[in-house]
């Protein structure tokens, strides 16, 4: 039945009047198919397009307003936390004492009235565990706290400073806690101490989250926090739990994503917050929008199917006509001597078969022993194995009998990106890949060139070529070669070419030029035709290593500059690509380099990477560049992880030089002076430390002390400008007002009269 399906299927092939309607079916099918289908989805993709923005716009805002109240109450966090009183509350062995609860009472009640997402405020003192809070006040252990399950919270922070989750609070704690808490550590001297609680109002943090009402469609809205658990969600119909799952299971890259989830459409939207990694999500039905698309499709479907079977119609009648005489024959020839014939005839087609293909076997054969010894003296005349003349042009004569006296040429076709290419494929497959490659550049010169292929090991074949007729210009058929080899092997290669040569003894020399050649695409990049002829005459510049370049990048990755050491990197590959010396000394270079980068690595007591050096030959300057800098940027964080433990106490040292002088007029320079640095980094260090300027932090310091003046001294108001730096009264009133939203007599008797009821 096989071998009857396969006839009838090399007849009909055979006969040009059915491979034309043939082809003309399968075209017009093809048309019609791809007309329906670009149609629907062109249009599902329009409709789509024109709802997705609008709900990814929706998103972002919601996102934003939620991220900036998250960064207002990490804020208020931030200050509670390097609070000269809270300081004193975690290291003091008497913590109840009423000055101190007092003093932070009075922080936690103003940060409260300040924010309107932060519902109360707890510290918490982990090693005797005790907590402070607003409402709840002091309390010795968690047993007097009734909002205390929630310091597990510890073993989450890893290596963060803060933690945002949602979690269930106990009963009879409702009005005081929530369920959106934001958790930040208390570090002092380097050790975790204590946790700031702030927990954050959920209906001012989520109230504006609410989709837009758009043409009566069927929405949904929900928060999903790191662990992917649902902290708010808004809807006009019901989604089930499972088409989430779904939904974000299927999110593209770009966050957006077309499913289908019990026989309905679905368009889902996700935006993930940088500040909180909670993911926003938007689902949307889009079943109504798309009925008339699928109704298009459908139609046109149909078509192409009536196309398709009117074309196998118009074959088998073709078929029909066409081979009647033949089936005459066939009946004429069964029905004569059956007795001396087989059932199947005399097979004169198998019989030609046969002899046909013996005949190419030994050709074959032969073809395959005279290339592979020809491949043979090109490699030992290359690795210097065959060196004398006589032996040369003996060996050429046997194995290159045919040839003619016409100058030969010779070209060096390379891998790009070798180690690559070799990590992707397996030892078979790399040989595999290589054959056929030969077989590729054979078949596209043996019209028009002799041609003979030797593979010289790792990255490297060579192809001897001698032209059949004057005039064929080799260049554009080696263009041919990469861009054929390039798009059925998917990977790119460059070729290097030597002069034509006449003299058979000066085949290692031509080989010597191609190779010369080939590495010049350091520097003209990934497949690229290079003749030795272009690059022999260009002036070359002797390369000497700039040791003091080498310095400027080890200066910078010690300093933990990531940017820039990446800049650095590309200063000294751009000086490579200006001297354009030989590539042989541009590799000097950048072997000096990436041996400067290894000698870093050595001394921070880390092991380094392998040495790319020998990969570099088949690289292009752009991918050396990339390999250097992905070098570069964990040694360069590796150096800042170590600058930052500094800074922190550098910026520690400047926060106690700030509560020493707080009743001089002292600035930025005087703080930087304290610490041995200059004022532009004592800032950034500062800024990168607390969240705050200098500036900033030096004024509520010295407001907060006078805050202190006015509730325990009977000091005037002038008088306590002067002792907190201040020497005009107008300004200091000016700056305390601005902080505290009040004036400071007017503050001092507000405080007084709320010690007084607290005592009473």
């Amino acid at each position: 039945m096989t071998q009857s399906l396969k006839k009838w299927l090399k007849y009909n092939l055979a006969h040009t009047q059915t491979r034309l309607v043939l082809i003309l079916t399968i075209s017009v099918f093809l048309i019609i198919l791809a007309v329906s289908l670009t149609s629907y989805y062109t249009s599902k993709s329009v409709l789509q397009e024109e709802l997705s923005e609008p709900q990814r716009q929706m998103l972002q805002l919601n996102m934003n307003v939620i991220d900036d109240a998250i960064k207002e109450s990490d804020k208020a966090a931030i200050q509670v936390a390097l609070n000269t009183n809270i300081y004193k509350f975690l290291t003091s062995e008497v913590q109840n004492s009423y000055a101190n609860i007092s003093d932070i009472y009075q922080l936690l009640s103003t940060l409260i009235g300040n924010s309107k997402y932060i519902k109360s405020i707890y510290v918490y003192d982990m090693t005797k565990g005790s907590f402070i809070a607003i409402p709840q006040g002091y309390s010795s252990n968690k047993l007097n706290f009734d909002d205390s399950d929630w310091i597990n919270v510890v073993d989450e922070f890893g290596d963060g400073m803060t933690v945002i989750k949602k979690r269930q609070v106990p009963e009879g704690a409702g009005r005081k806690g929530s369920e959106v808490t934001l958790f930040r550590k208390i570090m002092i001297q380097g050790q975790f101490k204590g946790i700031v609680t702030v927990n954050l109002k959920d209906e001012e943090l989520f109230a504006k989250l609410n989709p837009p009402v758009l043409n009566n469609l069927n929405r949904m809205r929900y928060i999903i926090d790191e662990h992917d658990e649902i902290l708010y969600a808004v809807s006009n119909y019901d989604f089930d739990q499972e088409s989430i799952r779904q939904a974000l299971a299927q999110l593209r890259e770009d966050g957006s994503s077309d499913i289908t989830h019990q026989y309905r459409k679905l368009l889902v939207n996700q935006l993930v917050s940088p500040v909180t990694g909670w993911k926003y999500v938007s689902i949307v039905v889009q079943d109504s929008l798309l009925a008339k698309s699928k109704k298009v499709r459908n139609v046109v479907l149909t078509v192409s199917v009536a196309a398709l079977a009117l074309g196998c119609a118009t074959i088998f009648y073709i078929n029909a006509a066409a081979f009647r005489p033949a089936r005459r024959l066939m009946q004429l020839f069964s029905s004569y001597d059956r007795k001396s014939m087989n059932p199947e005839g005399i097979d004169l087609e198998k019989l030609a078969g046969e002899l046909l293909s013996n005949h190419a076997h030994l050709s074959q054969l032969v073809r395959e022993t005279m290339s592979e010894a020809s491949s043979k003296l090109l490699y030992d005349m290359y690795t210097g194995n065959l060196t004398g003349k006589r032996d040369i042009e003996e060996k050429w004569h046997r194995y290159f009998g045919e040839w003619s006296s016409e100058p030969v040429t010779v070209a060096v076709i390379s891998i790009d990106r070798y180690e690559d290419w070799s990590r992707k494929y397996t030892g078979d497959d790399q040989s595999l890949l290589k054959f056929a490659m030969a077989n590729i550049v054979a078949e596209l010169f043996e019209q028009r060139w002799r041609v003979v292929c030797a593979d010289f090991g790792k990255d490297k074949m060579a192809i001897l070529l001698q032209p059949l007729e004057a005039g064929t210009v080799l260049e554009r058929k080696l263009e041919e070669a990469v861009e054929v080899v390039s798009r059925l092997l998917k990977f790119s290669v460059s070729v290097g070419v030597s002069t034509p040569q006449t003299e058979v003894a000066r085949l290692r020399q031509a080989m010597l030029e191609a190779e010369n050649a080939l590495n010049y695409r350091l520097y003209q990049g990934y497949g690229q035709i290079i003749p030795f002829h272009e690059v022999s005459g260009h002036e070359v510049r002797e390369t000497v290593v700039d040791e003091g370049k080498l310095e400027e990048l080890s200066q910078l990755i010690e300093s933990g500059d990531e940017t820039g050491s990446l800049e650095a990197v590309e200063r000294l590959i751009s000086d490579v690509r200006s001297q354009y010396g030989y590539p042989s000394a541009a590799l000097t270079f950048l072997r000096a380099v990436l041996e400067r980068i290894e000698q870093l690595w050595q001394a921070d007591d880390e092991c380094a990477e392998g040495s790319a050096f020998e990969s570099y030959y088949t690289f292009h300057l752009g991918d050396i560049q990339e390999d250097l800098c992905k070098r570069v940027q964990p040694l360069v964080q590796r150096f800042h992880k170590l600058i930052q433990s500094k800074d922190f106490i550098t910026c520690h040292r400047m926060i106690e030089y700030m509560k020493q002088h707080l009743s001089e007029t002292i600035g930025i320079p005087e703080i930087a002076d304290d610490v041995g640095i200059s004022s532009s980094l004592a800032s950034q260090i500062f800024k990168q430390e607390t969240g705050e300027t200098i500036y900033n932090y030096l004024t509520r310091l010295r407001l907060e002390r006078a805050a202190d003046l006015l509730l325990k001294t009977e000091n005037k108001i002038s008088d306590i400008a002067v002792m907190v730096g201040y020497q005009h009264e107008n300004s200091f009133i000016r700056s305390f007002r601005k902080f505290k939203n009040i004036t400071p007599g007017k503050y001092r008797d507000m405080m007084r009269t709320r010690t007084d009821a607290m005592l009473e």
